[in-house]
């Protein structure tokens, strides 16, 4: 049955694997085809068997041919391919290669590890026939040797690395992104850091083995966290900017990504520092996940994270920030002047792609872009998929900052100036009933939602001050109302649960104006709050600034009346579902340019 959700991963398209499935990356070949690389094999990640394929189709992934063999799967480990097209046509297929068939691996805190999937060679491999066929004969690409190498437990004799960052050509050069590991240990990987391996001649030399590769940055030291942010600095994500400058994202363990720049072709780096929204603005929050940019045709810049800041594994008291990588978030980014050069200042985020189970884990996408059209490749480590993103999804983040009109569609009730104490409330769609189609009459989830927005002014954040309230005796209903954390928490009773979720702490002033947002999404079923035009991601107070709400959840209308602080509120709307961020940001931008703001 099909998800009435583009966002639902069943809706995507399935990428064919042995099993394992991980970094199904694409490039677009000279006769049309999508190429993809994809890491898999019979086991689970890292077990032997697990080499590199490679598959075409020629209808955006409707189907595929039958996959190719790029290393066999009875050799050594072949993993974590990237794919590059030069201008002859030529494409490029480089990733971590066991060739020494090493066996086990001595962790540095003791012990050893006998998964032998990210050590060994860099190599590629190449192709002239789109894809069809690879080259008999493999390439290795030559590493020099780091601090973080020398220092390892085997002297850099044996080095550790691999690599998911898509190559990138800048001003007639190749950069491709190693994620160097100077130490094995708790959590796989206990020391990483990200190295350019870049090449002025791949774009042009027909001889695989007359390609020249210089190693970057400049001296012994990678890419690393900020100062104090840990040991771990990985899977950089590199892009162009208009005026030269390289631009690096990466993940760390600190709950938040790094980033640095460079200004002289990758040989220096701005000193680390975590991803903000603006220059010097609100740190970006994100898990130890993968989190890319890319540069699209329009200029501006797409970016995948998970907007939270990690967290605790249910089945440990060890820190886990690999989980949590369910739903995907984007956000749209744009070039802004800064003293240094160009920067990015991104826009707030929506969700892209989610599941129903919170457990799986989304991760490992590349980006599509054809004909104005954009789609999603994915990863659960055991299907791979591919998904168009909604053009008016896409088009809300590109245009977010410059739109400031209030949206329409779903518009169920809009009051403002002087509102009454009391008025009729709206029928909110249900958010699931029974399926009488079905012999069992087992419930349907209808994927409906709604959304709440306020202008409202409070003389104290005294906590039980209700701003709205359909609650009927039997607490049937919604409310909005203070809390002792001086936040708004939304009440939702549907007279078997009760849900509740809040603003973060710290937001809301006595004495000012507040425009709030309150988007119950029954697609993704998570609760999201706005205020000021600012989504609430639990900033230092919490991992997650956005809750998730029971799957069971059924209707929240409440009473026939709605009962509102008249005296508190000045514009009140209710939609009969679920706005997008970039549509409650347009409604908040024209707050700010109306009438009612600031006159209470």
């Amino acid at each position: 049955m099909t998800v009435p959700d583009p966002r639902h991963l069943d809706n995507g398209l399935d990428i064919p694997t042995e099993g394992y499935a991980d970094q199904p990356y694409v490039v677009q070949t000279d006769d049309g085809a999508w190429l993809c690389a994809m890491t898999t094999g019979r086991g689970m990640e890292g077990e032997g068997g697990q080499h590199v394929i490679s598959l075409r189709s020629t209808d955006h992934g409707r189907t595929w041919e039958s996959p190719v063999a790029v290393e066999p799967a009875d050799g050594p480990e072949a993993s974590y391919a990237v794919l590059l097209k030069v201008p002859s046509g030529r494409i490029y297929c480089l990733y971590n290669h066991n060739t020494d068939n090493v066996r086990e691996v001595k962790r540095a805190d003791g012990g050893v590890f006998h998964r032998v999937d990210s050590l060994g060679h860099y190599v590629f491999k190449y192709s002239d026939d789109h894809g069809r066929s690879w080259s008999a004969e493999r390439y290795d690409v030559p590493v020099r040797e780091f601090a973080c190498d020398r220092e390892n437990v085997y002297g850099g004799k044996l080095r550790f690395f691999w690599n998911v960052g898509r190559p990138l050509v800048q001003e007639g050069k190749v950069y491709l992104v190693l994620h160097k590991v100077g130490a094995m240990g708790a959590g796989f990987f206990a020391q990483s850091e990200g190295v350019f391996l870049v090449s002025d001649n791949l774009l042009t030399e027909a001889d695989p083995a007359r390609i020249r590769f210089e190693n970057l940055p400049d001296g012994e030291i990678g890419l690393r966290a900020p100062e104090g942010g840990g040991s771990i600095a990985e899977e950089q994500s590199l892009t162009p900017l208009s005026d030269g400058s390289l631009f690096c994202v990466y993940r760390t363990v600190a709950g938040y990504p790094a980033c640095a720049y460079s200004r002289d072709g990758g040989h220096t780096w701005t000193p680390p520092e975590y991803l903000t929204y603006s220059p010097g603005g609100r740190r970006v929050k994100h898990p130890r996940a993968a989190n890319f940019v890319w540069r699209c045709g329009n200029g501006r810049f797409l970016y995948w994270f998970h907007n939270h800041g990690g967290g605790f594994c249910q089945n440990t008291p060890e820190w886990q920030p690999y989980e949590d990588r369910n739903p995907v978030w984007l956000m749209a980014g744009r070039e802004v002047e800064a003293a240094d050069g160009l920067r990015l200042e991104w826009s707030q985020p929506e969700i892209v792609l989610y599941d129903d189970d919170p457990y799986v884990r989304i991760s490992y996408p590349d980006l599509i872009e054809e004909n104005g059209r954009f789609w999603l490749t994915e990863t659960q480590k055991q299907l791979a998929r591919v998904h168009e993103i909604p053009p008016d999804l896409l088009e809300g983040l590109f245009t977010q900052r410059d739109r400031s009109e209030v949206t329409r569609e779903g518009l169920l009730l809009e009051l403002f100036d002087r509102l009454p104490t009391e008025t009729i409330m709206p029928q909110l769609p249900d958010f699931n009933r029974r399926d009488h189609t079905r012999i069992d009459n087992a419930g349907m989830d209808l994927r409906a939602g709604f959304t709440v927005e306020l202008l409202f002014e409070l003389e104290t954040l005294t906590p039980g001050q209700i701003l709205l309230d359909s609650r009927e005796a039997q607490g049937r209903g919604l409310a909005l109302q203070t809390t002792s954390r001086e936040t708004i928490e939304l009440i939702c009773h549907d007279g078997w649960s009760e849900q509740r979720w809040d603003c973060d702490p710290g937001l809301l002033q006595p004495g000012r104006s507040h425009h709030l947002v309150v988007t119950v999404d029954g697609g993704s079923k998570v609760i999201w709050f706005m205020v000021d035009g600012r989504l609430c991601d639990g900033g230092e107070h919490r991992q997650f600034g956005w809750g998730r709400f029971s799957p069971h959840l059924r209707n929240v209308t409440g009473g026939p009346a709605l009962r509102i602080a008249a005296e508190r509120v000045r514009l009140l709307r209710a939609y009969g579902r679920a706005l997008r961020v970039s549509e409650a940001v347009s409604n908040y931008r024209a707050c700010c340019r109306s009438e009612a703001w600031g006159h209470f």
